[in-house]
């Protein structure tokens, strides 16, 4: 071998932790062995008191002390070579022991290692939910746990985006295809024609960005929040008004607002967007010269209330938890009719909800009698 040293593999930290142990045992058993064996030395060789001593001395005295001195030393050597044998057998079952011991207390490591290993994409739902104490290592399972939810929440999240936008594109780039292609295959196309052409590829575009933009917003709630600064919900509402007011004019709307402040912690870009969609679903399905109310009132301690009313059609209670599914529109669903007066791509309420859950809040709709709906977003004055 050329100048290469030969390395041996590492060792696992089950044998790291089973030598550790056994290193311990024989020391502390060692220093055991040899003061058990000292003391005993000593106890049975220290000189007789001086009352033990007989005034006479026998004349075999000196051999008798002799041999006693023998049979001592014997004992003592004895006793050592047992003891050191002894400790010989109690590391070699401590080293046993502490390998067994040790693996148990790695199980969870092992545990944690193993779904580390099978994680994919179709994997990120299972969970380890390892049992024991409340230790280091189940806090370490704990933790892997929780990292494979958010894992699971941003491939979820991913896959609904790329589904989503599939699925939608089609509308507006079909629209594009057919408008070029009738118009490419008339043999002699007016500039008329090319101009309503070009007219209705625009049109699509506009759609196409706005579907992306919504998604992009969409998947971007659904991550978390991020970026979060002190603001107040009346002022978020109060800019969201603004932007909706040429709409809101042109359908003759009643205004009511009363905007309490309402200070709370968030994004306030996120938060934004979805007031804004709520007041512009609001506006888009309300009726001419409709009730366009918005409330802003603190709620429990530590929550704060957005609430939106509108006067529109009839909403069945039943169809109100489909309202906040993307790309649904109750009865002007893109699935269920070509009613083409809400210009909209079905993804403002998913928005809403999606920006509620990720400051820890939520949205809460209701049915009015007279028609329309009141939707109620509820959020943390700090996100959870």
């Amino acid at each position: 071998m050329s100048g290469s040293r030969l390395r041996l593999p590492a060792m696992t930290v089950r044998a790291r932790l089973t030598l550790t142990y056994t290193a311990l045992f024989t020391v502390g058993g060692s220093i055991l062995v040899l003061a058990l064996t000292t003391a005993f030395y000593r106890f049975i060789f220290r000189p007789l008191p001086a009352d033990a001593i007989p005034s006479r001395l026998d004349p075999d005295h000196d051999h008798i002390v002799g041999l006693s001195d023998q049979i001592r030393d014997a004992a003592a050597s004895h006793l050592l070579r047992v003891a050191l044998l002894l400790l010989l057998v109690v590391v070699a079952m401590s080293a046993l022991v502490g390998w067994w011991i040790a693996g148990r207390m790695l199980r969870p490591i092992a545990a944690i290692t193993a779904a580390a290993r099978r994680a994919t994409d179709t994997t990120l739902h299972e969970r380890l939910n390892l049992p024991g104490p409340h230790d280091e290592l189940k806090e370490l399972g704990d933790t892997f746990d929780e990292m494979l939810e958010r894992l699971d929440a941003a491939f979820a999240a991913q896959r609904r985006f790329v589904a989503n936008a599939s699925h939608e594109l089609r509308t507006p780039l079909s629209v594009t295809r057919a408008a070029v292609e009738v118009t490419l295959a008339k043999p002699a196309a007016t500039d008329e024609q090319w101009r309503t052409m070009a007219q209705d590829v625009a049109e699509s575009t506009r759609n196409a960005q706005r579907l992306i933009e919504a998604l992009l917003v969409l998947a971007r709630s659904e991550q978390g929040v991020g970026d979060i600064v002190q603001d107040d919900l009346a002022d978020v509402a109060a800019e969201a008004l603004d932007r909706v007011a040429a709409r809101s004019g042109a359908r003759a709307l009643r205004l009511e607002a009363q905007l309490d402040p309402v200070p709370l912690a968030g994004n306030v870009a996120l938060l934004g967007i979805a007031v804004t969609n709520l007041l512009e679903n609001a506006v888009a399905y309300n009726r001419e010269g409709g009730l366009l109310r918005v409330v802003t009132r603190p709620s429990e301690p530590g929550w704060v209330e957005l609430a939106v009313a509108n006067d529109g059609a009839p909403v069945p209670p039943e169809q109100l938890d489909e309202l906040f599914e993307p790309f649904h529109r109750g009865r002007n669903t893109r699935r269920s009719g070509r009613d083409q007066t809400h210009d909209g791509v079905g993804l403002g309420l998913s928005i809403v909800r999606a920006v509620a859950l990720a400051h820890g809040g939520q949205v809460l709709a209701r049915a009015r009698p007279d028609g329309g709906l009141e939707v109620t977003l509820r959020l943390p004055e700090r996100p959870r």
